[in-house]
């Protein structure tokens, strides 16, 4: 019934829609289906918070607000294990993973599992944003109704970046910066006839939450100090601060996830996830949840409220004190964040990349105005310098400066500071990038030579796969091997190359049939050479699991038109070789519609 259904739609289109029409309309529908996911989260999240919160004991009830984050993770890693049964967590990871190797194509649970999993998560005080879980909503829900018209891989990749981008724009009501998250970091490739869906898909987004949130936007910001032009060299290091800050950010989540990948038991991850997170929020109050209280109060110039039920509060108006606070606050969120996801919990690193960057501009800019290095009659707007850190930390950590400029400026209504946000985008995304080639979520795929980027040969060298190319039709023969029996060998072969190998399997060397050529029609030496004294070594192989980019890197060192693939134990599979690598890179380009 369903079947029919399809091919009474499709028929119907065909007299009635092009291509082109069809796939904006299905744009459309993405748009709106992921901004009401993106309202739903955030309800769900809100719910789950004022729920939370109503159970507090006001005399007794802050201890409580330390075990409330475990009990959340708690109930996602029992859901996810459970109900879901698939690891959802890196949300915009999976994505990129899915665009580069799935043909674009995700599963029907994962246009829900993370809404219900980040929900319990931060709802219940998990340090980590909503972001990402709606990225990977909005692409979930793009892809399968893409896979339900049965459409191209193609056409299935651009619904993925509209679901995605209508996702950031119904969560921020930002739409340009769902169409720019789309490109910059999802990376993909879009032409002009292309970005009408996106576009589209993105205002509905953000549409959506309007309707159904109210028009104002997510952090309330007034600029009540203009912004001068005598301003911009700090403008430029703050820049510069940014771009390490986002080192740092991006080095230690890494190194916590790092960390927990070696710990095999899911219970001893919990515990040790729950317990750092809760000593966190027990020393800094204000890594519980989002954090976007935080960041509400400093964009405001209310830094005493920053201060909170923390044991800083009884010196939340010294100098020295408010630094250390907020330099803590920045430095501890990445593995409050890491140890959310660690220990079982389901969110992403947008938020807190937000929250880093803003108690990051604030210190800088609260640290020049305490030390006499400013004209105290004209100090720096720490409001401003707060806005600019988002910005910054966000451009740098995610590699997306334009993102990130337009994203910090329409969730607040900043655009006076436009070209502040700019320069500090700019220079934080380049000191980040002289450091690392790849953003915190592309990170973890280009350390398996798994992500697509926005260069072609690279990208059609990811798509690739290493078992498409090895070819195994040479004939294998022993060390041992005289001389006439290995001209046998060459007479009832078709190749000019044979491996050499052990009884084990194991490849001990290469006979190139150039090379024994001068040696072939003498029957004075059939029995008396070997093929170990004539067999070459060769002085490159390739594993079966290496990436492609590192095959061809090879191929460049060696010179060689043909290596040899050997398994994590030396023994021989085969040979690639660079005719094979050509033939299947031309098919790959022309299954992207990448030439004509």
């Amino acid at each position: 019934m369903t079947i029919s259904w399809i091919q009474r739609v499709h028929e119907w289109r065909k007299d009635h829609l092009s291509e082109r029409n069809f796939v904006t309309l299905l744009a459309l529908l993405v748009g709106v289906a992921a901004g009401l996911a993106a309202v739903l989260l955030k309800w769900l999240i809100d719910f789950i918070g004022h729920l939370v919160e109503s159970t507090v004991n006001a005399t007794h009830g802050n201890w409580q607000y330390l075990v409330f984050p475990a009990i959340g993770i708690l109930l996602s890693a029992l859901y996810v294990r459970y109900v879901v049964r698939d690891n959802i967590s890196h949300g915009v990871t999976r994505v990129l993973y899915a665009i580069a190797l799935k043909k674009s194509r995700l599963k029907v649970k994962n246009m829900y599992a993370s809404l219900v999993a980040s929900s319990m998560t931060i709802g219940f005080g998990g340090s980590v944003g909503a972001e990402g879980p709606i990225v990977f909503t909005g692409a979930a829900i793009g892809s399968n109704l893409g896979q339900l018209f049965r459409l191209s891989p193609q056409t299935l990749m651009l619904l993925v970046g509209c679901g995605a981008a209508a996702g950031i724009a119904g969560i921020f009501k930002a739409p340009i910066a769902g169409v720019l998250f789309t490109i910059e970091v999802l990376m993909l490739d879009l032409t002009a006839a292309r970005a009408m869906p996106l576009i589209l898909a993105s205002v509905c987004g953000a549409t959506v939450s309007y309707v159904f949130t109210g028009y104002n936007v997510e952090f309330f910001f007034s600029q009540s100090e203009p912004f001068y032009a005598s301003r911009i060299p700090f403008v430029v290091l703050l820049g510069v601060f940014c771009g390490f800050m986002s080192l740092y950010f991006i080095g230690t989540v890494g190194a916590m996830e790092d960390m927990f990948k070696r710990v095999s038991s899911r219970r001893v991850r919990f515990v040790i996830g729950a317990l750092t997170l809760s000593v966190l929020i027990f020393l800094l109050p204000p890594l519980y949840g989002e954090g976007y209280g935080a960041i509400t109060h400093l964009l405001n110039g209310e830094v005493a409220e920053v201060f909170d039920n923390s044991l800083f509060y009884g010196y939340r108006h010294t100098v020295w004190c408010v630094l250390l606070f907020v330099f803590m606050l920045a430095s501890t969120k990445g593995l409050a964040t890491a140890a959310t996801n660690g220990a079982g919990g389901v969110g992403g690193t947008f938020a807190p990349s937000l929250y880093v960057g803003c108690m990051a501009g604030f210190f800088f800019a609260y640290l020049f105005n305490q030390t006499g290095l400013v004209d105290a009659s004209m100090p720096l707007s720490i409001k401003n310098f707060a806005l600019m850190g988002m910005a910054g930390v966000m451009a740098g950590v995610m590699h997306a400066p334009l993102m990130a400029i337009f994203l910090t400026a329409e969730m607040t209504g900043g655009y006076e500071l436009f070209l502040p946000l700019l320069i500090v985008s700019a220079i934080s995304y380049g000191t980040s990038r002289m450091f690392t080639p790849y953003g915190i979520y592309a990170r973890r795929l280009a350390k398996r030579g798994q992500v697509l980027t926005h260069e072609k040969d690279q990208s059609v060298l990811t798509l690739l796969s290493m078992s498409s190319v090895i070819e195994t039709d040479f004939a294998c023969v022993s060390p041992e091997m005289s001389l006439k029996q290995m001209v046998k060998v060459i007479a009832q072969s078709n190749r000019n190359l044979f491996p050499v190998t052990d009884a084990a399997g194991v490849l001990v060397g290469i006979v190139q049939l150039d090379d024994i050529r001068n040696i072939m029609f003498r029957p004075d030496l059939y029995h008396r050479l070997k093929v170990n004294e004539f067999m070459t070594i060769p002085s490159h192989k390739v594993l079966t699991d290496t990436a492609m980019e590192q095959v061809m890197n090879t191929f460049e060192a060696s010179g060689a038109w043909n290596l040899p693939v050997v398994d994590a134990d030396g023994r021989y599979v085969g040979f690639v070789s660079k005719s094979k690598i050509f033939n299947s890179y031309r098919q790959v380009l022309q299954r992207l519609d990448l030439i004509n």
